[in-house]
């Protein structure tokens, strides 16, 4: 889910130069005249991403271009990047307009080479490893890192999901100090903003309220209209607010364009629900006597990585559920590792990065990489590694307050589910004592062409065991 983050863009040059093809990943190499334009083009992204939209430009046409400058910023179905330069020259045409849909293989820009430009770097010019990847357009360059504190004059470094809510509030975001990684603002600096703004401090509008119950919340400051009710023959003077402004149509893009077509795809699959309640009492009073411990190795441990382990261990006995299908759903395919996606709410969106290969991590290693993903996540620096290849899906709805739910495949995995709070909750024990007890609703949803109800009632029995007795996961590691 990366999309073109971290890519760079490649030119397209006359056919008299020179081109030297590397393998998959590099760009073409040129042997240059001085003087000569060439057409600086939006490389192939993978993944089948065809194209990205263009949020901001960092150059007009005449500027002067330095080698690793930024010239965009793009954003894909999957993420967002700054598209770097990787010549000097001088910007003679820029191909699209801010909102656009730039086409992978078409120019971004032309660049007229400085005389002194010879040949292109080769392998310099690959496009970035997994690890650079993961880094997002914060880590572009060090001019575009050095402007997004407050009080900057250069870029600032945001995602397009903050840059909506600083639009639709005309929050000048050069004036937003930035909490993130680099200086990056954050959709938690855009609220503090907003919550600090003079706005934010005016006493609210005074209209009456109406005399009889049911009192309506006041509406947005507008045109206060007023009308008069008859309520058991006593006259009632109602003061309304109307809302004035107008409907807006937004293009659905972005990140919210991929979970639409993820959405899509996954209502055309016949799928069931399954949902059980489970006690978690030993499962909370193991987590808080390793706490401490997991605290003084830097880690901090929730009760997460016991239920992905718990949900690994139960795998190896039902691998069903950790498969996918093909295009014709004529063959199941068994994935080797348990690489267990968990659903976050971060500045960018929805998003779900997985841990991988969890059946051969400790509950502290998962702990470690669960803690890494939401750092990342929170920065906006989660890379492809991180969010691609998941086969199995967990939604912890609990952290927002949820209890129950009824979680939507994410195709081409088969199994998904859906955590409520942990609640303590009266039940009865062994000799009919009604104890409090620590209680967790789980909700599944499987894949019905290939998972039928007994198999995911048998794997959810499994995995409610390791939990109800999580020393019983001792016995089944590896």
């Amino acid at each position: 889910m990366t999309g073109c983050r971290g890519v760079l863009a490649k030119e397209t040059i006359p056919l008299s130069a020179t081109i030297s093809t590397a393998r998959r990943g590099f760009h073409a190499t040129r042997v240059a005249s001085s003087g000569q334009t060439i057409q600086f083009n939006l490389a192939d992204v993978g993944e089948g991403i065809t194209e990205c939209e263009v949020l901001k430009w960092h150059v007009k046409e005449g500027d002067r271009i330095e080698e690793f400058q930024p010239i965009a910023e793009l954003q894909s179905d999957k993420a967002n990047v700054e598209v770097t330069s990787r010549y000097t020259g001088k910007i003679t045409k820029i191909h699209y307009a801010v909102g656009d849909l730039a086409k992978v293989h078409t120019p971004l820009v032309d660049i007229l080479l400085d005389a002194s430009e010879s040949a292109a770097p080769a392998a310099a010019a690959a496009a970035p490893s997994p690890s650079s990847s993961s880094s997002s357009s914060s880590q572009s360059s060090p001019s575009s890192s050095s402007s997004s504190s407050s009080g900057h004059s250069g870029p600032v470094l945001t995602t397009p999901a903050v840059r909506r809510i600083a639009k639709e509030n005309s929050i000048d975001l050069s004036k937003v100090a930035g909490t993130g990684r680099d200086g990056r603002v954050l959709k938690e600096d855009v609220l503090a903003y907003l919550e600090g703004s003079p706005l934010a401090h005016q006493a609210p509008p005074q209209f009456a309220l109406p005399t009889a119950a049911g009192a309506v919340p006041p509406l947005p400051p507008s045109v206060t209209t007023t009308t008069t009710t008859e309520a058991g023959g006593l006259a009632h003077v109602v003061a309304r607010k109307a809302v004035v402004g107008a409907d807006r149509e937004v293009e659905i893009r972005g990140l919210q364009r991929a979970m639409v077509k993820t959405m899509t795809a996954a209502n055309q699959i016949p799928h069931f629900g399954y949902s059980d309640e489970i006690v978690v009492d030993q499962m909370v009073a193991l987590r808080d006597e390793l706490k401490p411990i997991a605290e003084a190795r830097g880690v901090k441990l929730s009760y997460m990585p016991f239920i992905l382990k718990a949900i690994s261990l139960a795998l190896k006995s039902y691998p069903v559920l950790n498969s996918s299908v093909n295009a014709d759903v004529s063959k199941i395919i068994y994935k080797a590792s348990h690489n267990l996606g968990v659903a976050m709410d971060t500045p960018q969106g929805l998003i779900v990065p997985n841990i991988k290969d969890v059946q051969v991590l400790t509950i502290f290693e998962i702990a470690q990489e669960l803690n890494r993903l939401q750092r990342l996540g929170k920065e906006g620096r989660l890379g492809k590694e991180d969010l691609t290849g998941g086969t199995f899906t967990l939604s912890n709805i609990g952290v927002i307050g949820g209890t129950y739910a009824k979680p939507v495949l994410m195709p081409p995995e088969v199994t998904i589910g859906a955590l409520g709070k942990i609640q303590k909750l009266p039940r009865f024990d062994e000799r009919g004592n009604v104890v409090p007890t620590h209680i967790m609703i789980a909700s599944w949803s499987a894949d019905h062409r290939v998972i039928d109800g007994a198999t995911m009632a048998n794997f959810s029995n499994l995995w409610k065991n390791y939990l109800e007795n999580p020393k019983a996961m001792l016995m089944d590691m590896q």
